[in-house]
C-alpha cells in the first residue's frame, strides 16, 4: 500500500526543515551559507 503525501511531507520537514537545521551547529552553518548566497528558500 502506498503512503499518503502528507506523511511524506512530514518526514521531509522533520529531516530537512528549518528547525531541524537550526538545531545543530552544522545546520546553522548551512543556513548561513544559503542566506549569504541570497537563496529565496533557506530550507524545505
Amino acid at each position: 500500500m502506498r503512503q499518503g503525501n502528507a506523511s511524506k511531507n512530514r518526514r521531509r520537514k522533520r529531516r530537512h526543515g528549518f528547525l531541524s537545521r537550526m538545531a545543530t551547529k552544522d545546520g546553522r552553518k548551512i543556513i548561513g551559507h544559503r542566506r549569504s548566497s541570497g537563496r529565496a528558500r533557506l530550507a524545505v
